[in-house]
């Protein structure tokens, strides 16, 4: 038995023809729970040799978890070697297919070939290349379970298939434009357009600034031309989207070098068979519309990752086409043809469709680098389901279900986590419906038996009540983990320490004491956390419409030491309700506020509102991010000395400090200095505890994590003092890893 990633990757054609290859006989299948069962007959140096190759010379994409071996001296009296008809049976746990793979250099070449047989055919894959995760209804991984059963392979195919020489042996998606899955143009009505090339028309209409909704392997998307303002405005009106950056997709490398600066880290990534999106920073030739990506210095940019994709841009001179998801406000990447219609058909101007149904929505990987050094924003296409593997098993198998926002879920079973694909925020009942079926695909792809449910502390989250249904259904305790505990956990078992001082810190979790926590240290173990050190409580004037219009914030915490009142008028045209809102402000600041913060996020986002960078929050993270832009330009001109009292850094001295002198130096050195300041003073206090509790490891999480110039300062000051400094590089530091943490924390839980 060999258990792993075996099931999709063209493991079963590898074993055929390393079996011949040693003169051996007898049998290879898939099983229900995913693992691939071997029977080999011949003399024992062969099979010895066999085994060791099984190891050494496996298919690119495989990976090997365990190999259980039973040897017999009795002969079964096989004639050949053989891939048989695949079993249900289902007793082991852990394995799983694979996530979807790009394109292949081969198929690709197939593809441009007029001569080959495929060529022009927009879903060529073969056993190294294709969809995987997004087809898959059931295991064993075979064509009958897979959305591809309604295809039947032509004759031509299916010799295909049938030939062990051919690179497509056992390729469960082999097809061609005579038998496999169709692409079709239509109006914005679902009315058929008669078309001889539907995608290479469809590149057309993008480039001449239509907006156009493409179904792909995980989803739709909704695409434009990056170069012309008037489309990418109106979809930024029909999405609903004021400020948040679009992802976009360019043709290759080269053209992506013409608006983009690319390091080699990125690179390599950029054209691997992940293909994700990533963030890059804009070259100083930057050519595309500013709408794309408004006021950040970044640009999220893909390489096509299907023939679909490539045949796009073959007669357009248009440099990248905008490729965002197709979702309505807050709810999942939509699936269905139909459904596009109804949901899209306001918002597009075609559809260019394909037949084939998708089993499994996935929306695209977003990843920044620092230096070298990737973070995962969102790990969802070409990650999903692959797990993360760790040094130490857990005892009983965990089902997390995340938070509220940037939600995963996540299993762990022994020493593997397997996290799904990016949800979203969990806020409404459509998102909600897909986190549930995520979890239930997951469970049975891995083939698990939960024996525990883990979710957030918060008490109100929508997770929090899905955990105890889970919980109640399936019989079995619920663990509730601290936010930042989940964000520490997380980096802790990622990185295979067994205790770090972990800096975390975003805009919001539900503390420990009640309070909304944000920017704390923590130190974590196996056995759990404590919290040794934090960011200073800051008033939340207004609850929730603080962290939207964040000027609300900085009025409260200037308040402190000066009358903002006169300040606070002279911008009442930054708030919905103008004058009036400015002066109800006035008044609640008279007002003792019982509620206050220690978030790291809304201190950002109080110095990016109060500079004028940012003063309406319209997506996650959106005040922060444009003041991590705007610093780009600048210098630590102020320098400040980091003030801490006790286990607590003062963050009303750095923002009065950026107030005083927001007349006398530059905007972006002003938000230089403050991410310095914040820099320094976390590590400061990360140090001082560390070296208290005699810890050699500090790490840092949580969305703030995300900023290349925070994380670089805390680094530097780190190892500076002879420290390791520990970071995301397989995980979300965001909350789309907090479900990895959860599992983390309840799998290795005393029971």
């Amino acid at each position: 038995m060999v258990s792993g990633i075996v099931q999709g990757v063209g493991f079963r054609p590898f074993v055929y023809r390393t079996a011949v290859k040693n003169g051996l006989v007898g049998y290879v299948r898939n099983r229900g729970d995913a693992v691939v069962e071997i029977v080999v007959e011949g003399k024992e140096q062969s099979v010895n040799q066999f085994i060791e190759d099984l190891q050494k010379q496996k298919p690119a994409l495989a990976q090997i978890y365990n190999t259980t071996t039973n040897t017999k001296k009795d002969e079964e009296g096989f004639n050949e070697f053989r891939i048989i008809q695949s079993s249900g049976e289902a007793k082991l746990s852990g394995s799983v297919i694979p996530p979807d793979v790009s394109i292949c250099d081969k198929c690709l070449h197939e593809l441009r070939d007029p001569t080959d047989r495929r060529f022009d055919y927009f879903f060529i894959t073969c056993t190294d290349c294709g969809p995987r995760y997004t087809v898959i209804n059931r295991l064993p991984y075979d064509r009958p379970n897979t959305t591809m059963q309604n295809f039947p392979m032509c004759d031509d195919c299916a010799k295909d298939y049938s030939n062990p020489t051919n690179r497509r042996f056992h390729a469960q998606t082999v097809a061609c434009s005579k038998c496999g899955p169709k692409a079709y143009l239509t109006t914005n009505k679902g009315e058929p357009i008669e078309s001889k090339d539907p995608i290479r028309e469809t590149g057309r209409h993008l480039e001449e600034g239509s907006i156009v909704a493409i179904k792909g392997n995980g989803g739709f998307h909704v695409a434009t031309a990056t170069t012309k303002t008037e489309p990418v405005a109106r979809l930024r009106r029909d999405k609903h989207r004021k400020q948040k950056p679009f992802a976009i997709m360019a043709p290759d490398l080269d053209t992506v070098k013409s608006f983009a600066q690319v390091n080699p880290w990125e690179t390599k990534l950029l054209t691997s068979y992940r293909k994700p999106i990533i963030l890059l920073k804009k070259a100083d030739n930057y050519n595309l519309s500013e709408l794309v990506s408004p006021e950040l210095n970044s640009v999220g940019v893909m390489l096509p990752y299907t023939g679909l994709h490539s045949m796009l841009f073959d007669k357009v001179k248009e440099p990248a086409f905008v490729m965002t998801s197709a979702n309505p406000p807050s709810e999942p990447i939509v699936t269905d043809n139909n459904q596009a219609i109804t949901k899209l058909g306001k918002t597009v101007d075609y559809f260019l469709f394909h037949n084939r149904p998708i089993a499994q929505r996935c929306d695209d990987s977003v990843i920044r680098f620092h230096d070298k050094n990737p973070c995962l924003i969102r790990r969802s296409r070409g990650y999903a389901p692959e797990p993360i593997q760790l040094k130490q098993a857990s005892e009983r198998c965990v089902l997390a279900v995340g938070g509220e926002l940037n939600v995963t879920s996540c299993i762990l079973t022994g020493n593997r986590a397997f996290i799904s694909q990016h949800i979203g925020d969990v806020e409404n009942l459509e998102n909600l419906r897909f986190l549930k079926e995520s979890i239930a695909h997951l469970t049975k792809l891995t083939n698990c038996k939960v024996e525990a449910v883990a979710c957030d502390l918060h008490p109100r989250f929508t997770t929090t009540k899905l955990a105890q249904k889970l919980g109640n259904s399936l019989g079995c305790p619920v663990v509730r983990v601290q936010h930042h505990h989940a964000h520490a956990a997380a980096l802790m078992a990622e990185l295979n320490v067994n205790e770090i001082v972990a800096v975390t810190c975003d805009g919001f979790g539900y503390g420990a004491d009640g309070s909304a926590w944000g920017g704390e240290v923590l130190y974590t173990n196996r056995e759990g956390f404590r919290r040794v050190a934090h960011l200073e409580g800051q008033p939340i004037i207004g609850g929730d419409r603080a962290t939207y219009h964040p000027l609300r914030i900085a009025a409260g915490i200037l308040h402190k030491k000066m009358d903002v009142s006169e300040w606070l008028l002279s911008l009442s045209d930054k708030f919905p309700h103008g004058k009036t809102e400015a002066e109800l402000i006035i008044k609640q600041l008279n007002k003792a506020s019982e509620t206050k913060t220690t978030s790291c996020g809304r201190v950002l986002d109080a110095v990016s509102a109060m500079l004028g960078i940012c003063y309406e929050r319209t997506y996650e993270g959106e005040p922060a991010m444009k003041l991590e832009s705007a610093a780009i330009q600048g210098k630590d001109t102020l320098k400040l000395a980091p003030r801490i009292d006790g286990n607590i850094l003062d963050t009303t001295f750095l923002v009065h400090e950026i107030f005083s002198k927001r007349d006398k130096f530059s905007v972006a050195d002003l938000a230089c200095s403050t991410q310095a300041y914040i820099g320094k003073g976390l590590a400061q206090l990360a140090l001082k505890e560390a070296e208290k509790l005699q810890v050699k490891n500090i790490g840092f999480s949580g969305g703030v994590a995300y900023n290349e110039h925070i994380t670089a300062t805390m680094r530097k000051t780190v190892e500076k003092a002879g420290y390791k400094f520990l970071v995301h590089t397989k995980i979300p530091a965001g909350d789309g890893g907090t479900s990895f943490g959860q599992s983390i924390v309840a799998g290795f839980q005393k029971k």
